[in-house]
Parts: structure tokens; sequence; C-alpha cells
């Protein structure tokens, strides 16, 4: 026998000497929710250990991350149930959660932080949709100047990266036109290209209250009429080349352990880093399955965010960032 290629995995020094895909802790980023009350620290039903921060509390969990040596963070905001309407109004306030929470923490850490923040109207439209809705649709391009709005106000709060995950048409172009024509030419765009209408979103809407509501209409009944299709792939690839154009300069899939082919095929055509979102319900199979001690959790979180890797993604938004950096898996 010639050829042995078990040879090449006999011991942990070959294996590491020669293996063909890295994960580095500066690849990741991490997800913060926020929370109005400054020192507050409030667990988020069925999200396991992941909780809304309050502005000083994050402050202090951020050091820690930055000492351990993760440094990119995706905050995401929303209104209290008072401060929602159809408009999602709040979501331009440039006194609101958000814009204050991304300030101070220009302001405390400077340049040592790499601030990505969403923006999308589901967290702060009374209706629970990421646009406005009119005669019964989500309507494309009256949502599209709020949606600018929102990442100009971010931009003047110092993020360093819009992250537009509402998947409206157009709106790429739209905030790139806003920020350039306001003198932020210098803020990146991150947009969510391949955002799915999927079913591993569940925590994640508990943590920022953004279901949509029940409604009458069909079209109303879910984001299925903006969020992609899961049986469709050659569609994400139009969505690339038309956030390309529009002025992206980063572009994700979401989300990413059911959708490594897309990832794979996006990478493959795709001009610009692309950044893959392993989302709530991808973290709460794993905790699940390590709280009935089927799994250990070190090797399966390292396994899952290796496989993202492997299949193209130069990045990866994963709510174990922290507990990598913490416990030191990928030293």
């Amino acid at each position: 026998m010639l050829s042995r290629p078990r040879r090449m995995r006999d011991s942990e020094k070959i294996r590491h000497l020669i293996h063909e895909t890295h994960l580095e802790l500066k690849q990741l980023i991490q997800p913060y929710f926020l929370t109005s009350s400054p020192q507050a620290r409030e667990p988020i039903t069925g999200f396991t250990g992941v909780s809304r921060w309050g502005i000083e509390a994050l402050k202090k969990q951020i050091e820690k991350d930055l000492d351990r040596g993760l440094n990119a963070f995706l905050l995401f905001g929303s209104a209290d149930m008072h401060e929602k309407n159809a408009e999602g109004s709040e979501a331009v306030n440039a006194k609101g959660l958000l814009p204050r929470s991304l300030s101070e923490l220009r302001k405390t850490f400077g340049d040592n932080v790499l601030l990505f923040s969403d923006v999308c109207l589901c967290p702060y439209t009374d209706h629970g949709h990421c646009g406005w809705v009119k005669n019964g649709r989500v309507d494309n391009d009256s949502s599209l100047k709020v949606l600018a709005q929102m990442a100009l106000t971010h931009a003047e709060a110092g993020v360093d990266f819009v992250a537009p995950s509402d998947m409206m048409d157009g709106r790429v172009l739209a905030i790139r036109q806003q920020l350039d024509e306001s003198g932020f030419s210098h803020t990146g765009i991150l947009s969510y290209t391949a955002k799915y209408a999927s079913s591993y979103y569940g925590p994640f809407r508990e943590a920022l209250n953004s279901t949509p509501r029940e409604f009458s209409e069909p079209r109303l009944k879910n984001r299925s009429t903006y969020q992609m299709d899961f049986r469709n792939s050659t569609e994400a690839l139009r969505e690339l080349e038309a956030d390309v154009q529009e002025g992206a300069d980063m572009v994700m899939v979401k989300p990413a352990l059911a959708y490594l082919d897309i990832i794979a095929k996006i990478r493959a055509q795709s001009s610009v880093p692309v950044v893959a979102y392993s989302v709530s319900a991808e973290f709460e199979i794993v905790k699940s399955l390590v709280a009935k001690g089927m799994a250990n959790e070190a090797d399966m979180v390292l396994e899952n965010l290796t496989a993202i890797k492997r299949a193209g993604a130069h990045s990866i938004v994963t709510y174990f960032a922290t507990e990598i950096a913490e416990k030191g898996w990928l030293r």
C-alpha cells in the first residue's frame, strides 16, 4: 500500500503542522444586546447565559474582552414598548440607546475596539417588521430613508461599520449615499447580503422583543417577503452583486451552519470580505447538548466555527466569542 493518508494524522504535532483552516480569536465578532439601565445585566429567557447589558456593565465586560484578545463587537439596540410606533422613529433618535452606547464605547476605548451596529427597524416598530408597513405590505422604498438616517445616526456616534440587516432592496446604496453626503465616507457597511427567513432566530427575537405581531394579511405573517427563501441559492449571488455594486465593504450570510454552501458560493464570487453569522439557535443547540452531557462544549464550538471558516468565511459573528476568549480555547 503506497498511499497511507493516516500517516499525516498520526500525532497531534503533525496535525497542527499541516492543518488547512486557521481559526483565530481576532476573526470573531461578539454580539451584545443593550438595555437602558446602565449597570444592568439582564438574563434573556431561552438564551443560555446571554444577557442584555447596560452601558456601564458592558464597558467592564469589553475591558475584559480586550485583555483577552477579543476586539470586535456587534451592538443591538431596541426601543421600550412605550417608545415603539409604526414608523420606528426611536431608531433615528441620536440620544437613543444604541447611539449613546456607541458614543460611550468610543470615548472609553478609542480605536482599541472595532464597533459594528445593527441597522434595522424591527426592534423599534410596534408591528415588528423591518420596514414601514403600507397597504398590507412591508414597503421597500419608503423604508430606505429612515434606514439611511439610522445609519447616519450611528456614524455620528462613532461606529466603524453599520450593518443593515433589514433586507430591503437598495438600502446599501441609500446608506452609502447618506453617509458620503454627510461626511462619513470613512464609515463602512457590513451588509446582511444573504439573510434567510430561518427558524434559527427564536432566542434572538426574544432578546430584542422583535417578533412580528399577528396579522391577518398573509404577506405580514412573517418576514418571508423580504428575507430569503431557504430553498434558493443562486438568489444569494444576485444579492451579492447588487450589494457590492451599491458600496458594501463586507457581506454577510445568516444563518451559518445550515448555509455553508451559501458561504462557499459567495466566497467564490465575492470581491469583498465575507462574514458569517452563527445565530442564536446554533448557539442554543450546543448549550442544550452540553447541558445533557452529550457533547464537550469547547470541541463542538470549535468544530462548528472551523466548519464555517472552512466554507469560506473571513470572520464570524458568534455568541461564543467571549467564552472562547475567557477560557482560552484558541490558544
